[in-house]
């Protein structure tokens, strides 16, 4: 269903400035393709930070699981009774939805991999 790889959402105030600390001090590899979705990791890593400019919505962890088919997975949740907050859209940077645990903790779901 999910991949091995995953996200965490890190807020901070400027993606592509924070991009190059995390290269430059920490060594990470990075990727700035688009500006909302910024992200860094240690090379060989099967997770990512994603480095988003502004504040997480209440409730939203900022953690992100990768998949390979979202409509698929978002489908095979629906059947086990996961309630969805986001459903599956295709948006300009990729195909995304949103879950909500039983505590109201929200999870996104994406297609790709770290």
């Amino acid at each position: 269903m999910f991949s091995k790889s995953f996200s965490v959402a890190v807020m901070v105030s400027d993606g592509k400035k924070s991009a190059k600390w995390y290269k430059e001090k920490l060594g990470f590899e990075t990727s700035t393709e688009i500006e909302h979705w910024v992200t860094a990791w240690p090379k060989g890593a099967s997770w990512k930070l994603h480095l988003c400019k502004g504040k997480l919505e209440p409730g939203n962890t900022g953690i992100g699981f990768y998949t390979d088919d979202v409509e698929k997975v978002v489908a095979a949740l629906k059947k086990k009774g996961v309630k969805f907050s986001m459903d599956y859209t295709k948006t300009e940077w990729g195909e995304i939805a949103q879950f909500d645990d039983p505590d109201g903790n929200v999870f996104w779901i994406s297609k790709g991999t770290a």
